[in-house]
């Protein structure tokens, strides 16, 4: 398996982390979960990187696993690697934005549910098809899916394996945003260049609460108390209200 079939580039504080096997929908083989879940660890760390887009090559995000594959594969590595590409990328500290056109179906639903946000063209399919093979879908993924869109439209798609249209998509929540295909990239440029100028301190805190408030109802005590320190300790409060009154574009120097 290329190295290519996993491609990151870094520009403008900007990482994007491309699935390009395009020849194949750029469907999922192990080494690419692997190269994804070390991908989103080491930019995890990288303090250049304010934003993570995960996006797929040619004009699909992912059809998902590589079925045609599993006969060469050791089902229970897929498995793990795929829940650990998963995690990798839900623990990113930082915004992530998945952008999908295309396909977005089986695993790669799985991938798109970990980012923070989706935005999505006109042409994007969505759907979650174990039901058509017989197998269960991870668990962390469930979870992840059942938070974002509820029960009904979570059992729906897994019951079904029926794809959705990105409209349908939008309106049960999976989708955030959703635009003309010719208006997709210039909208995602101008987002990720807004979320690069805003304080770091607040996103990751209010990625690390929100989190908290959707798995568990509630934020435990310790996080509250940890994020209440860092501002006090932090110059972004008072730089956003020197910026607000000399009426310019606040600096904001916090980093983790």
């Amino acid at each position: 398996m290329s190295a290519d079939h996993v491609t990151v580039d870094v520009a403008d504080g900007i990482a994007t982390l491309t699935l390009n096997r395009p020849d194949k929908r750029n469907a999922m083989t192990l080494d690419m979960w692997q190269a994804v879940a070390t991908h989103a660890t080491t930019l995890a760390g990288d303090p250049d990187v304010r934003v993570l887009v995960v996006t797929g090559s040619g004009g699909h995000f992912s059809a998902g696993a590589d079925i045609a594959g599993f006969g060469h594969t050791d089902h229970g590595a897929v498995r793990a690697a795929n829940a650990v590409a998963d995690d990798a990328l839900a623990a990113f500290p930082k915004p992530s934005v998945a952008v999908i056109r295309g396909a977005c179906v089986g695993g790669a639903a799985g991938i798109a549910a970990a980012c923070d946000l989706r935005l999505a063209d006109a042409t994007a399919r969505f759907g979650i098809t174990p039901a058509r093979l017989g197998l269960v879908y991870p668990t962390p993924d469930i979870e992840r899916i059942v938070r974002l869109i509820g029960p009904a439209a979570t059992k729906h798609l897994l019951f079904s394996a029926e794809l959705i249209e990105a409209e349908r998509a939008l309106r049960i929540g999976f989708v955030d945003e959703l635009h003309a295909p010719e208006a997709l990239a210039d909208r995602v440029a101008e987002l990720t260049a807004v979320l690069t100028q805003r304080s770091l301190l607040t996103q990751m805190a209010s990625k690390e609460l929100v989190d908290a408030v959707a798995e568990h109802g509630t934020v435990p005590g310790e996080v509250s108390e940890r994020w209440a320190v860092r501002v006090a300790a932090s110059d972004d409060p008072a730089e956003g209200v020197r910026a607000f009154l000399g009426r310019r574009d606040p600096e904001f120097a916090w980093r983790p």
